[in-house]
């Protein structure tokens, strides 16, 4: 993976390299798909957040002994989870389960045009997202959940949008990305935006899928195949 830009975190952790292959089959169930998007997420958010926050000493506390102790809290604390519909629904409880307080969940809607494969917003549901990107509501860390990077267009259009609505920082989390896609969204965003997945694939098909790839992870996740 040398040759992905500094910006990309590709994991090697065996667990989660184990449960990727056994994501890759087809004859996984939608039950144990949703399982394995959800531990997937645990694992690489782990990883992607151990880099992205602090600790800093908070205020005392008490046990149910009586003991007194410094509490920790972790910072920043003005984050908001973009999962991309609909698949990047998936990813959700994963990364809410590992922070350690309740944080907005805003929804961005993106399909790829069948013809151009261009990204298409049809859903936005970002804070006052057509009024002035300085306000307060936008996030000192937006952290986007799709787990599918494959031509990069959605990706890349995704971040735009939480640029413009002024987010400083941002990570994406994906299960899984084609080199091609992962390197242009890195190169188009090299700054204030940290790439995480499980894995790459070298290929991509004619039509945007990737090769040897997961299928189409909605489908699977919402049992819609050949809708």
């Amino acid at each position: 993976m040398s040759s992905l830009p500094p910006n990309v975190h590709v994991s090697t952790h065996p667990c989660l390299l184990a449960k990727l292959s056994q994501l890759r089959s087809k004859t996984t169930s939608a039950r144990d798909v949703k399982t394995l998007i959800h531990e997937i997420s645990l694992l690489l958010g782990s990883e992607a957040l151990a880099k992205a926050m602090t600790t800093a000493p908070g205020p005392q506390g008490e046990t149910p002994l009586g003991f007194t102790y410094e509490t920790t809290t972790a910072a920043p604390g003005n984050i908001s989870l973009i999962p991309i519909l609909r698949s990047g629904l998936g990813m959700v409880e994963a990364i809410q389960t590992i922070l350690p307080q309740p944080v907005p969940v805003h929804h961005l809607g993106l399909f790829r045009d069948p013809i151009t494969l261009a990204p298409v917003e049809y859903y936005n549901n970002l804070p006052n997202h057509l009024v002035s990107p300085t306000q307060e509501t936008a996030s000192d860390l937006a952290i986007i959940l799709d787990p599918i990077i494959a031509t990069g267009g959605t990706c890349a259009a995704a971040i735009q949008t939480l640029i413009e609505w002024g987010a400083k920082r941002v990570i994406v989390l994906s299960v899984l990305g084609a080199a091609e896609g992962v390197k242009k969204v890195a190169e188009e965003w090299p700054e204030g935006t940290e790439i995480w997945l499980a894995g790459v694939d070298q290929e991509l098909t004619q039509g945007g899928m990737l090769r040897p790839g997961l299928g189409d992870v909605g489908d699977r996740l919402f049992l819609t195949i050949g809708k």
